[in-house]
């Protein structure tokens, strides 16, 4: 399979060049035949290119079995029109491969578990738990949107739509993967007051006579960001719209102690996939060698579990991280003050070399 890499900006070169590094071990070890070829995308592609997705990378894309970002954005490109800004170009490669299912583990390692911003008698029991976030519908998606005057006032305004068929199929996705875990489902809206939520939860629960065997729950989202901080043990699999999957699959990072360490797949009808971490660019930290590279091969992981069909391969992907985690090693954002910590490249350095064993 070939495997395009858009690195991106800020960190996103460091850590998805210990991405590949991964994936180039475990093609060596269980003789996997991996190609990559890089590609630009974000503030880089559009100071090469003019354009955040250039059409040299679509093509690259679209010729390749899954793509493996970095991140993207910065501050030096925030003052571009909307549509040049380098967050268009990923959601720009979303909306061309009709990528609708983001998939985001929320995995809080019993190593670092001091990490969390919880209290140790919240998290002693674990937290393992997947948000799944609709991510081509809703209000980022929604038309009307702009900005005009009206009665001499600027005003701004978004349309959250969707209809019963986008509602569905994310349904199924996290209903077919609650179905692989603990069998139970929340599902995430605010049907007390917006009328999308009112159809989300009514498709919800027709889609759930699919799935007899996964319990269904639903929950306003303002409850939900209250119990994801409070109770984490009585989640599974939380069914999301767009916007609400943004916002609570951020605050679910603070569980775990740092964006560091969570991935994420994004998934269409296809096993065709784009995997990446959940954080940011950080332009602050480029170039230090000081971010933390776990994200993008855990990133990994997913791209072979899930577009590769290769389970052992992904689980040895997992395991090694474990194994060098619960060995001591750490980068910066997993130490407590005055511990000792290493680079992005030690850590996948290390990681690589656990899987070579």
């Amino acid at each position: 399979m070939k495997i395009a890499v858009l690195a991106g900006d800020g960190i996103g070169p460091e850590v998805a060049a210990e991405g590949v590094r991964v994936l180039k071990t475990v093609s060596w070890r269980f003789n996997l035949d991996l190609e990559f070829e890089n590609a630009l995308i974000g503030g880089c592609a559009y100071d090469a290119t003019g354009d955040p997705l250039p059409e040299e990378t679509l093509k690259i894309c679209r010729d390749a079995g899954a793509v493996f970002m970095g991140a993207v954005g910065g501050p030096a490109w925030d003052n571009l029109p909307a549509e040049k800004r380098p967050e268009a170009g990923l959601l720009k490669l979303r909306k061309t491969f009709a990528l609708y299912a983001n998939i985001r583990p929320v995995l809080l390692y019993p190593e670092l578990a001091f990490l969390s911003c919880l209290r140790q008698d919240l998290v002693k029991q674990g937290v393992d738990f997947v948000v799944v976030r609709e991510l081509t519908g809703g209000v980022y998606f929604g038309r009307p949107a702009g900005q005009e005057q009206r009665d001499g006032l600027r005003c701004g305004f978004d349309t959250m739509i969707y209809n019963e068929e986008e509602v569905r199929r994310i349904a199924r996705v996290a209903f077919t993967l609650a179905g692989s875990r603990r069998s139970k489902i929340c599902s995430v809206d605010k049907a007390n007051v917006l009328h999308s939520s009112r159809l989300w939860r009514a498709v919800v629960n027709e889609t759930a006579a699919e799935f007899p065997e996964v319990e269904l729950s639903h929950m306003y989202v303002d409850n939900a960001a209250m119990q994801i901080v409070s109770n984490p043990g009585r989640f599974d699999v939380m069914l999301c719209s767009n916007l609400f999957g943004d916002i609570l699959s951020d605050e679910a990072s603070a569980l775990t102690g740092s964006l560091g360490l969570l991935p994420s797949a994004s998934l269409g009808e296809t096993q065709f996939g784009v995997y990446e971490p959940c954080h940011g660019s950080a332009p602050d930290m480029a170039g230090q060698d000081t971010a933390n590279p776990i994200a993008a091969i855990l990133s990994a992981a997913l791209l072979l579990r899930l577009s590769l069909q290769q389970g052992a391969p992904a689980v040895a992907v997992e395991k090694a991280v474990r194994k060098v985690l619960a060995s001591g090693l750490r980068t910066q954002d997993l130490v407590r003050e005055g511990e000792s910590f290493v680079g992005c490249r030690a850590m996948g350095e290390a990681i690589a070399k656990e899987l070579e064993k």
